[in-house]
C-alpha cells in the first residue's frame, strides 16, 4: 500500500475512476490468465485464475486503500472490474 501525499489527499478528497481501476488491476495482475488484459469487462471469478480466498483478500486490501467497507452481500453480487469500481466509488461518495 502506498502512503504518499496523493494517498493522503485521496482519503479526504475525491478519487478518480481511473485511480480505482488502476488499483484493482494492480491487485488482480498476479491472477491474469495468459495475455488477456484486465479491463472493466473482466469477470473476476471467470476470466482470472483467482480463488474465493484471494478475492476476499483483495477486497480487504481495496477497502483499506480507499477507506470503505464493502458488505459481504454486495461482494457476492460483484462480478466485473467495472462493478467493483462502481461499488467503491459509490461507497466513497456516501461518506
Amino acid at each position: 500500500m502506498n502512503n504518499g501525499t496523493a494517498d493522503i489527499f485521496e482519503l479526504h478528497g475525491k478519487v478518480s475512476r481511473a485511480t480505482v481501476i488502476e488499483e484493482i488491476c494492480l491487485q488482480l495482475a498476479p491472477f491474469q490468465a495468459g495475455e488477456q488484459p484486465i479491463t472493466g469487462e473482466t469477470v473476476i471469478s471467470k476470466d482470472l485464475t483467482i480463488d474465493s480466498l484471494a478475492v476476499m483478500d483483495m477486497v480487504m486490501e481495496l477497502e483499506d486503500r480507499f477507506d470503505v467497507s464493502i458488505p459481504m452481500n454486495v461482494v457476492a453480487e460483484i462480478h466485473t472490474v467495472d462493478e467493483l469500481t462502481e461499488t467503491i466509488l459509490e461507497l466513497r461518495a456516501k461518506r
